[in-house]
């Protein structure tokens, strides 16, 4: 491919982080999944108690009362952790995708999307944030790492084209001098 063993090196080294971002965020996943499995037991054993408490009361009214109040206290708390949970997966599939993007501080990029537009699909992908990125890419470029240009050539970028000022000033004193001694 006619690189060099500096810019196979470089690429290398910039996959390596590549990978260790990754492998990273999966950790998150496993987290995730595992708080949503404890979450599901959770629910299983409410539901589980508040029907042998049903089974007990009877016709008591009071009682079926207080089973009511607990099955919608019960209802709130799982409406609750679910927002939770699916908050927490979509700010991880957001990190995740920072990370990709190659945001130089996720946080502050975070900061400046507009969270209300970015939703979290089904099948676990973010909707609403790619227009933002690449919106944010062209105004604010310097908060993503895209790397070292190579074909960045400035005028003058082989040495300076002036003369040295100093000898400039000696070849000036030279001729004033050689010119009185001429006259």
């Amino acid at each position: 491919m006619g690189l060099t063993e500096e810019q196979i090196n470089s690429i290398m080294e910039t996959n390596g982080h590549d990978i260790e971002n990754a492998k990273k965020s999966v950790g998150d996943v496993e987290a995730l999944k595992t708080e949503n499995e404890t979450l599901k037991g959770n629910v299983a054993d409410r539901d589980k108690d508040l029907k042998a408490l049903k089974k007990q009361l009877g016709d008591n009214e009071e009682l079926t009362k207080q089973a009511t109040d607990l099955q919608a206290k019960y209802d709130e708390d799982i409406k609750s952790l679910t927002a939770q949970l699916n908050q927490t997966k979509l700010n991880g599939a957001l990190d995740t995708l920072l990370s990709g993007a190659k945001a130089r501080t996720p946080k502050t990029v975070k900061g400046l999307l507009d969270m209300v537009k970015i939703k979290l699909t089904e099948d676990g992908k973010l909707d609403g944030v790619d227009d933002q990125l690449n919106a944010l890419k062209k105004s604010d470029g310097y908060l993503f790492d895209e790397g070292t240009q190579t074909h960045y050539d400035p005028n003058g970028g082989s040495g300076p084209q002036d003369p040295d000022p100093a000898q400039a000033l000696v070849d000036v004193f030279k001729s004033s001098v050689t010119e009185k001694l001429n006259h």
